[in-house]
């Protein structure tokens, strides 16, 4: 393995950092039109007219379109991520008969200039009657019943769904020597790409093709979605994505705006480009996060969990993503986490609102860790313990795998206690805590916090379940290898590179990728559920094997030597015992397309593999440990990060440099989400941080250098590799706020309600002064 494992240098960088890269807005067509969408301003509106006649009078402006003409020409609009025979919530195009969030798309405007596209928005004139709304979903459960406005007439009562699992041991927690009980509220944020969303579609009337760039994370997925749209032939679709500035996951699966611009595509004579601003994004690009819920732990005298119990309500908001009443149930089956816990149990309802609606973000069960390592530190407190204490008593340990934890996960190839024991080091946990005492008695605070998490990765579900690649030795020597992949930040173009290197004993200089378009790649699910590494991995393995095959084969024939006596190394074949006896790559490929006359029977000239790999191990299990400490003002509720350490488990690192950059970026993440990121609704449902000067983000001041740790054990799959893009937006979250509460608690102050913003900090600790927190 000349190159896996190393800290090669990313290959797309060059592009990326000197303005190279082509992003969807790069993308310029002869005779392309521009759209944008006319958006309600009102949480909840009955649409009664629309009328676009000065809007068409504007020079430039070539159509207006309202749901009557874009929406009875949906076909199908099921995603692979729930299957087609999932029961799915509404989703229509553009908005019908009645708007349901602020930002909600009414109509659609195409002009031969984003400006004037622009200007013609504000022409187009919507007769609204105002309605009731409920931004809030505790208020919306229950529906009209319980006097809250409807959102969706065929859910009166505003629940999309709900699951429970085993009912609570309540004999265990009333006889358990602890108990801790904690209810968390965790405020909506959003993904947040650096890059909106946006796409070009252009229809070939004459040969009834369709052409689209995207910003996606998925776009074999996108294109089976727009010929499912439009009732036309998969084959008759390309989707090309090149770069993309960042998804989290926001882009996997397209969401109505995009809907309507692959149908209006068919409508107007021209390629259509729509480019997602800024404030588009925060306020209709859907949300993220927004639970509330209450858990409880029952532990022994010796702080032995015995049973923990999660019972909570997900805000879906009005337009969510593909059936998210089974992808909230993940929240629920992974709760018991990393920790040996007999009993578990959990219930939750979805909750329609008169906000966006829920997508998919960086760790979508994010909650479950959050709620769960919060709550541990409150139980510590209770029974006078250190949290760590506590954690290292319940921590799952190496010789204990297989463990099936009680909502039957089945977890396997990991080591939880090790990643806590090598985050516990780094960190000096004795040392700090002599250095909290001291910062204590100067009038100082200063906190510790940990979170520790399991999370599936690379699962072997649905279409997830393969991954395709094709490997082609040119007629030059060189390599490519064509990937669904995609750039998106995650670096498959580097690690591919690196795997397919190595598999047919090839310089890196030698081989390139080619991915993202749809036209010459292999079906793949994209980048989503942290499945690139284990899965690109496996498909690289398939096809390279196949491929090696081959080319030993033919030198083998060309060295006039048994195919087992030769080796591969270097971009050249060679004898294993004599390596002075050599073919290169490029004799190798000529030899094949310029002379294969001249090799013998049963020698294939072919120098090109294509295979999928399907993963038969159910999950790739990777963990790890957050550890943060903090010094808060008491004064002004500022909270300043001093150390932040990873210690994590993604089995063996195919590139050191991509799995410490996808665990850092997360990690920002959700520090924004603990202390700054909030997008805030009035009563009304008006959003009030719809642009970066009220939703705030977190910056490289805001951020300590992040200190990383590594544990590798192998996982089941090919290589041992496991997924990397979602734990640290994972874990980041409960250890920031764990490490707040650290050093509020000779305060009497925990916080359960984020973000722990300055102002919230400071109320709280007002409130323990006075006698009324709770």
């Amino acid at each position: 393995m000349a190159y896996v494992g190393t800290r090669v240098a990313r290959v797309e960088d060059t592009r990326l950092l000197t303005g190279h890269g082509t992003f969807v807005d790069d993308i310029i067509r002869p005779g392309m039109l521009h759209a944008c969408f006319v958006r309600s301003p009102f949480a909840r509106a009955r649409i009664k007219g629309i009328d676009a006649s000065v809007a068409l009078r504007l020079p430039g402006v070539r159509a207006v379109l309202t749901a009557a003409d874009i929406n009875p020409e949906v076909h199908e609009a099921w995603h692979a991520v729930a299957g087609k025979d999932m029961p799915d919530t509404p989703r229509p195009p553009l908005a019908e008969g009645e708007a349901k969030f602020v930002g909600d798309p009414v109509a659609l405007v195409v002009a031969e200039s984003r400006y004037i596209a622009e200007d013609a928005v504000e022409l187009v004139d919507v007769d609204y009657e105002p309605l009731p709304a409920v931004a809030d979903f505790r208020k919306a459960v229950g529906g009209a019943e319980a006097g809250a406005p409807v959102v969706h007439e065929a859910y009166p009562d505003n629940v999309a769904g709900g699951l429970s699992g085993a009912p609570p041991d309540e004999e265990t927690f009333a006889s358990a020597a602890h108990v801790a009980t904690v209810n968390v509220y965790q405020q909506i944020h959003a993904p947040v790409p650096i890059e909106c969303r946006g796409i070009v579609a252009e229809w070939t009337a004459a040969t009834e093709e369709l052409t689209v760039w995207a910003a996606t994370q998925t776009p074999h997925e996108l294109r089976a979605f727009a010929a499912r749209l439009l009732g036309i032939p998969a084959q008759k679709v390309r989707v090309i994505m090149r770069d993309t500035g960042g998804g989290f996951g926001q882009k996997v699966v397209p969401m109505r705006e995009d809907m309507a611009i692959l149908i209006a595509a068919r409508k107007v004579p021209g390629p259509l480009k729509w480019i997602e601003d800024r404030r588009e994004n925060l306020m209709a690009a859907q949300q993220s996060r927004h639970v509330d819920g209450t858990a409880r732990m029952a532990l022994d005298e010796d702080g032995n969990i015995l049973a923990v119990d999660i019972d909570f309500t997900y805000d879906i908001g009005a337009y969510p993503t593909p059936y998210p009443v089974l992808t909230t149930a993940a929240v629920g089956m992974f709760f018991p986490g990393p920790y040996r816990v007999p009993k578990a149990s959990f219930n939750y309802r979805t909750v329609f609102s008169h906000t966006p609606g829920l997508a998919a973000y960086r760790g979508p069960w994010q909650y479950e860790t959050l709620c769960r390592e919060i709550l541990l530190d409150i139980a510590a407190r209770q029974m006078g313990m250190d949290p760590v204490d506590l954690r290292r008593r319940n921590l799952l340990r190496r010789d204990e795998m297989p463990y099936f934890n009680p909502n039957g996960m089945p977890y396997d190839h990991v080591a939880p206690i090790e990643t806590f024991e090598q985050a516990v080091k780094i960190l000096d946990h004795e040392g700090f805590r002599k250095e909290q005492a001291e910062a204590l008695a100067e009038g100082r605070y200063i906190g510790l916090g940990f979170s520790a998490y399991i999370e599936p990765t690379g699962a072997n579900t649905g279409h997830l379940a393969s991954e395709g690649a094709t490997i082609r030795m040119e007629p030059t020597g060189k390599i490519n290898v064509y990937v669904n992949g995609g750039s998106t930040g995650n670096s498959i173009e580097t690690t591919v590179v690196q795997l397919t290197a190595d598999v047919l004993g090839a310089l890196i200089d030698d081989v390139s990728t080619i991915q993202g378009d749809t036209a010459v790649t292999p079906y793949g699910a994209g980048t989503q559920g942290s499945r690139s590494g284990p899965m690109t991995a496996g498909a690289v393995h398939e096809a390279g094997s196949i491929l090696r095959r081959q080319i030993v084969a033919i030198a083998a024939h060309l060295l006039d030597v048994e195919a087992d006596q030769i080796d591969l190394g270097g971009s050249k074949a060679f004898v294993r015992d004599d390596p002075s006896r050599s073919v290169g790559f490029p004799e190798i490929a000529y030899r094949a397309y310029y002379e294969p006359g001249q090799l013998p029977p049963g020698v294939s000239a072919t120098l090109e593999a294509t295979a999928r790999f399907t993963s038969q191990a159910p999950i790739h299990w990777a963990n790890a440990t957050h550890a943060c400490t903090c010094e808060v003002d008491i004064e002004t509720g500022q909270v300043t990060l001093t150390r932040y350490i990873v210690s994590e488990d993604v089995g063996p690192m195919i590139n050191p440099n991509v799995v410490e950059g996808q665990i850092a970026g997360g990690t920002v993440q959700g520090i924004g989400g603990a202390l700054l990121e909030h997008m805030v609704y009035d009563a009304d449902g008006n959003p009030l941080a719809s642009t970066f000067v009220d939703y705030l983000l977190p910056t490289a001041t805001e951020v300590p250098v992040i200190e990383f740790g590594h544990i590798e054990i192998p996982g089941p799959g090919v290589g041992g590799y496991k997924g990397c893009g979602e734990g640290g937006a994972i874990g980041s979250g409960a250890a920031v706020i764990n490490a707040v509460n650290d050093a509020l608690a000779p305060l009497g102050v925990t916080i359960t309600r984020l973000p722990a913003s300055p102002s919230a900090i400071v109320a709280l600790i007002e409130e323990s002064k006075n006698g009324t927190s709770q």
